[in-house]
């Protein structure tokens, strides 16, 4: 079946985010365009402002020039954006937030801070969700990320905007959510890269043309049959998105990605904001983010009654996925630190697992495709038939 000229489109904003921009700001003279960081973000405050946020994606070039500015044990992610800084790659936007998530991202911003005139806000949310005060930091933290917007734009932001922002990327993300539960069901047989570049684009484009773009796309959707293959479940890259080759290659040693916690995945669309109208907008941005960490456990959230393995577990279930391929960054420390529970887990409850330590550089494909080849047939030894 020929591609339709949507999914071509979301590809294209997904893969060459610049050249999205620089549309954008054509079609929209005088609005401001922002940088904003994974993985906790409120980009509906910055839409309702009249600014169009851009997740910065790792556009996966050699790190030249950034390598003066951060040392080699930074993962591949934050070394990348400080050579985009140092390059002059970010200055399409006007401004750069975030709002953080671990260590090595506050050296990324540090960097771009140093090497540029633009603005570059840093907000601190805050990481342990149990404590009694949570509720209240984080209700500030929005309130800063709000005002910072409404010093770009010039303007208040009304709460009527907010609501039309959060319907948008609510709408947005609950009907690629819906292409993820198909895919764990078996009813659809989108390829890893396809739904990569869908959610990539989500995470670059203005919701809403994204999401007409995606209803349009999966009218011509391809419909599946569950198959025989091995059924795969992704974990990991919890903040950019892992080399397309990387993806493919698990597929051609015949296996099936039927569910993920990529942040390029699942991660990113798990979480709907919880509004209701009538309720003040910027509490359920901050209910948002104080519940996403039930929606999907985050290593870099601290909450005493979740936890990523459980979650992993429930999710391999549901997806009836028979390993797990935790795909690790190179010196992701969240990562890192919290492997160790994931892999005691996983062999407590007998499923079959990989780790592959992926670089910025990329890795060798050919010894992770024997890898995964022996993966795939340990999960068929331990199949009913196999007995």
């Amino acid at each position: 079946m020929p591609e339709s000229v949507a999914l071509q489109r979301l590809r294209e904003a997904a893969r060459d985010p610049r050249a999205y921009v620089a549309g954008w700001r054509a079609h929209h003279p005088g609005r401001r365009v922002v940088g904003v960081m994974p993985m906790n973000f409120p980009r509906e405050i910055a839409l309702a402002a009249g600014v169009l946020p851009v997740y910065i994606q790792d556009d996966q070039r050699p790190v030249a020039e950034g390598r003066a500015y951060l040392p080699e044990f930074y993962c591949g992610y934050t070394r990348n954006l400080a050579d985009q800084a140092a390059t002059g790659r970010l200055d399409h936007f006007d401004a750069l937030l975030l709002a953080d998530h671990c260590i090595q991202l506050l050296g990324a911003s540090d960097v771009a801070r140093a090497v540029g005139d633009r603005s570059v806000f840093f907000g601190m949310l805050i990481s342990s969700l149990s404590d009694s005060w949570a509720e209240k930091k984080i209700a500030e933290m929005m309130g800063q990320f709000r005002g910072e917007f409404e010093k770009l734009s010039g303007a208040p932001i009304g709460d009527e905007a907010l609501t039309r922002a959060i319907e948008a990327y609510n709408a947005d993300r609950e009907l690629l959510r819906r292409v993820f539960d198909e895919r764990a069901a078996g009813d659809t047989t989108w390829s890893p890269v396809e739904l990569q570049d869908m959610v990539v684009s989500a995470q670059v484009m203005d919701p809403i043309e994204h999401r007409d773009l995606l209803v349009e796309a999966l009218a011509a959707a391809p419909r599946g049959e569950r198959d025989d293959r091995v059924r795969v479940h992704l974990s990991g890259h919890l903040c950019h998105a892992p080399r397309r080759e990387l993806l493919e290659v698990i597929e051609e040693t015949g296996a099936v990605v039927v569910d993920d916690d990529l942040w390029s995945g699942r991660r990113y669309v798990q979480s709907l904001v919880p509004f209701t109208p009538g309720e003040d907008p910027m509490s359920a941005i901050g209910r948002w983010y104080a519940e996403r960490n039930v929606d999907l456990p985050c290593p870099t959230r601290v909450q005493h009654d979740v936890d990523w393995d459980a979650w992993l577990i429930d999710a391999t279930r549901r997806s009836g996925a028979e390993v797990v391929v935790h795909l690790m960054p190179k010196f992701c420390e969240p990562h890192m630190l919290f492997y160790p529970e994931l892999r005691k887990a996983l062999d407590a409850a007998g499923i079959p697992q990989l780790l592959v330590e992926t670089e910025h550089e990329g890795i060798p494909l050919e010894a992770l495709r024997t890898r995964l080849e022996a993966l795939v047939e340990r999960a068929l030894r331990h199949r009913p038939a196999y007995a």
